[in-house]
């Protein structure tokens, strides 16, 4: 076990872990952040979609000891009042179905948009490559990214 701290939706939060605890586990039994998701546990499902420094991480399967300096963001992190475009945009569009993959699903989307803030539906389709959707609202999710895009 070893003392972490960590800059998680920016705040410095201090944990002990054992090195190979998954980012997603200090999130959600140490932070208490439950928002980010277990699904698959090997990186192939988005459910546990995080951002480190901005970017689009699958939290399950990146050990606490690999994180350094990062800054985590998590979908409490997104906005302070649940008013980030994408969350809006997944409302107007009735994006949730049993909701169990939109914190992933609305974590890759922010992603894409912070580095591309029109993207064509061939990069909506790439970047959202492996966020899976028991529901298939895909369509809808595709959809309300335009128009947070559009919004943003």
């Amino acid at each position: 076990m070893a003392n972490y701290t960590l800059k998680v939706n920016g705040e410095s939060k201090t944990v002990n872990a054992d090195i190979d605890t998954p980012l997603l586990w200090v999130l959600r039994d140490e932070l208490d952040l439950k928002g980010t998701k277990y699904g698959c546990g090997i990186a192939q499902c988005g459910a546990c979609t995080v951002h480190l420094d901005g970017e689009a991480a699958r939290s399950c399967s990146i050990p606490i000891s690999s994180i350094k300096d990062k800054a985590i963001t998590t979908i409490e992190g997104l906005s302070e009042n649940i008013d980030h475009p994408l969350q809006k945009a997944w409302k107007a569009h009735d994006v949730p179905q049993c909701g169990y993959c939109q914190a992933g699903q609305i974590m890759s989307a922010a992603a894409l948009l912070k580095n591309n803030a029109n993207p064509s539906d061939e990069e909506i389709d790439t970047a959202m490559y492996g966020n899976l959707c028991r529901c298939a609202t895909y369509l809808r999710i595709k959809q309300a990214i335009k128009t947070a895009a559009k919004n943003s």
